[in-house]
């Protein structure tokens, strides 16, 4: 399978290491490992490890959409008209195309994805939906729901 990932090993120094990682990804090797109860050269050569096995996938920062104009949140269902599986990789390719969508989920449901999709408004996001997501490949439908509010969101 293609999206299939491998068990990777990891004993609780791994699992703390990821912890305080999600919590803060600028934190010093030095001030890590004294968090998870190691030294330092071994907490680098664990987050090397955590690297290259592909636990951890990178490191970015996580910025208040309200704050740069992107505080307009749509949930759109797309049903496909095709969901062979070329049909399938062909969609998957192209939505990630669109930096509008946050997320894409393939669902089992009366549709066939998710997608979060964040925009300055509603203007910008017709425009979207209209001349990006509804010309995806074999999109036959699409449904939004707009999000009033947002009372939890996690940056993963």
């Amino acid at each position: 399978m293609k999206n299939a990932t491998l068990e990777v090993d990891m004993d609780e120094f791994d699992r703390k290491i990821i912890a305080v990682l999600r919590r803060d990804g600028r934190i010093t090797y030095t001030d890590l490992a004294q968090e998870v109860g190691l030294s330092k050269t071994p907490c680098q050569q664990r987050v090397r490890r955590l690297v290259e096995s592909g636990v951890i996938v990178g490191f970015r920062a996580i910025i208040d959409p309200a704050k740069v104009g992107l505080d307009h949140v749509a949930f759109t269902e797309v049903k496909l008209s095709d969901t062979r599986e070329t049909a399938l990789n062909e969609f998957n390719a192209a939505v990630r195309q669109i930096p509008e969508v946050e997320e894409c989920h393939m669902i089992a449901s009366s549709f066939d994805y998710l997608l979060k999709v964040r925009t300055s408004d509603i203007r910008k996001y017709r425009i979207v939906l209209g001349e990006k997501i509804s010309n995806l490949p074999h999109v036959a439908h699409t449904s939004t729901f707009v999000a009033m509010e947002t009372v939890r969101e996690s940056a993963r």
